[in-house]
């Protein structure tokens, strides 16, 4: 038994840590790591969406600042990247409060270059930055269950994994930094055909007269068998378009992917066509919808409602 004080940057049940985004994703997130034993200081730009989380002990900060002030390791959870921008590079922004020997983990969908830009800047101060977007929903969100996928330094994913385990399942480390948000990307290319193809099907189902709940049995179970069709499809035939993952943030998930496939050189058109059809969706006013809202641009097109 010793009292020693642990090294910086290793976490233990009495690192402070810190959150910042409290949103559909955010919110379930954080509440693992406090149902955890982690102490947390909190910060959303709506202090009564963190509310819960305060009501479950965590501590309220003014500012991503004065998180990073109160905080060894902040995770970050916002939603496009001109707010992972403000939010770490900003006048009081994460960076103008980390200490060195801190680690910074944003866990947003954002471009890669600004993920390589963010552990840049924090390099040249003695803090360690992490890219590590997540993939599951507000599904996996609540469940503990996300796929988390990481770049940066191996050591630094190393110190905070037992804090990735308490949000997610599947986490892997991808290499450098920017590269998680490489791999998230190629999950928004996969989930974009995955959603066209789960829509279509399920028009094409209705106009045939199928009884929709045993055909969803029947292809689930089979080679088509995937996440969208478990989860998405039955909110569809509920007319469920609540959402688990916001229409407007996945529009913003495939700009970025195009972005990077045009500055790669290389085409991706069934992207470019979902991008499309997401487009009409927010355009009929369902941009805060959940992406199984596709079928209602489907929908349109075809001159149905199911």
């Amino acid at each position: 038994m010793t009292d020693e004080a642990p090294k910086r940057g290793s976490v233990t049940q009495n690192t402070p840590i810190g959150w910042i985004g409290t949103g559909v994703m955010g919110l379930s997130m954080c509440a693992h790591l406090l149902q955890e034993g982690y102490r947390l200081t909190v910060y959303s730009r709506t202090r009564d969406k963190a509310q819960p989380l305060l009501s479950a002990g965590g501590m309220w900060a003014e500012s991503p600042c004065q998180v990073a002030r109160s905080s060894s390791v902040v995770f970050t959870m916002v939603g496009y990247p001109q707010d992972v921008r403000e939010v770490y590079l900003g006048e009081s922004g994460i960076l103008q409060g980390a200490k060195a020997g801190d680690i910074l983990v944003d866990m947003t969908t954002t471009e890669p270059a600004l993920s390589r830009e963010i552990y840049q800047v924090a390099r040249q101060k003695g803090v360690h930055a992490l890219d590590a977007p997540v993939s599951g929903g507000d599904v996996g969100a609540r469940n503990a269950s996300l796929s988390i996928m990481v770049g940066g330094e191996l050591e630094t994913f190393e110190r905070v994994l037992p804090l990735l385990q308490a949000m997610g399942k599947n986490i892997v480390f991808q290499g450098a930094p920017g590269t998680g948000q490489h791999t998230k990307m190629c999950n928004q290319v996969v989930i974009a055909g995955t959603m066209i193809g789960v829509c279509e099907a399920l028009l094409y189902g209705h106009q045939a007269g199928l009884d929709l709940d045993q055909t969803l049995r029947s292809i689930a179970g089979g080679a088509a068998g995937c996440w969208s069709l478990d989860n998405l499809a039955p909110r569809i035939l509920r007319r469920d378009f609540n959402p688990g993952f916001f229409v407007e943030h996945f529009i913003k998930d495939m700009g970025i992917a195009l972005k990077e496939a045009a500055a790669m050189g290389i085409v991706l058109p069934g992207l470019a066509l979902v991008h499309q059809l997401y487009l009409a969706v927010k355009a009929q006013g369902h941009g805060k919808s959940g992406t199984q809202a596709l079928m209602l641009a489907l929908e349109q097109l075809s001159g149905r409602r199911g």
